[in-house]
């Protein structure tokens, strides 16, 4: 690996380590969201604070830090460096060191990812999430299925560069997701809005 292919790396775990969740619930006076609902960092937990401001802001941040590290990663290291940041930025954001690596699923960061490497993977990306939220009102669900969609774009669009690495991506995404699975499987998975 490359000098500038680490800093890449190095900068897009810098910025996908920031969590945004955290910070902004504390900031907003709303405690610790580790402390609620799946103790996750994401906007999904976020909303069971009761602000949808506040999980919506989380959301937007989440998935711009990745968009933004790829994109100061092309401009400071050049354009094969895309991908070294992205993988920083969605491990960073998994994996923070600021919060013993205990961090978010990725499935707004990912999405993030997609926006500047392969923006029809995200726009696939954005439409399964979405129908899947507003149909079923299952959130893990939704992401998880998002993410398994972007090796599938990569693979039809034959991204060979591309697709291996958002393979990865999704299923760390379902690792993430274990104990949603789970939950899942006994028909306790919370939907959308339930404070449960």
């Amino acid at each position: 690996m490359t000098r500038e292919m680490l800093f890449a790396l190095a900068l897009g775990y810098l910025f996908g380590s920031i969590p945004f969740g955290v910070v902004l619930t504390r900031l907003a006076g709303r405690g610790d969201v580790r402390d609620i609902g799946s103790g996750s960092i994401g906007a999904t937990n976020v909303l069971r604070t009761g602000s949808k401001g506040l999980a919506a802001l989380t959301l937007i941040l989440d998935c711009l830090k990745a968009t933004a590290a790829i994109l100061i990663a092309w401009k400071l290291f050049g354009e094969e460096t895309g991908t070294a940041a992205a993988a920083g930025a969605f491990v960073g954001h998994l994996y923070p060191v600021w919060l013993k690596f205990r961090g978010g699923k990725g499935v707004a960061t990912l999405f993030g990812a997609l926006i500047a490497l392969l923006p029809i993977a995200a726009a696939v990306y954005a439409a399964v999430w979405l129908l899947l939220l507003l149909t079923i009102r299952i959130s893990s669900v939704a992401g998880m299925v998002a993410a398994v969609s972007a090796p599938v774009t990569a693979f039809v669009m034959k991204d060979q560069a591309l697709f291996p690495m958002l393979l990865g991506f999704a299923l760390l995404v379902l690792w993430k997701h274990r104990e949603n699975i789970l939950r899942l499987s006994k028909g306790t998975e919370p939907r959308v809005m339930s404070k449960t």
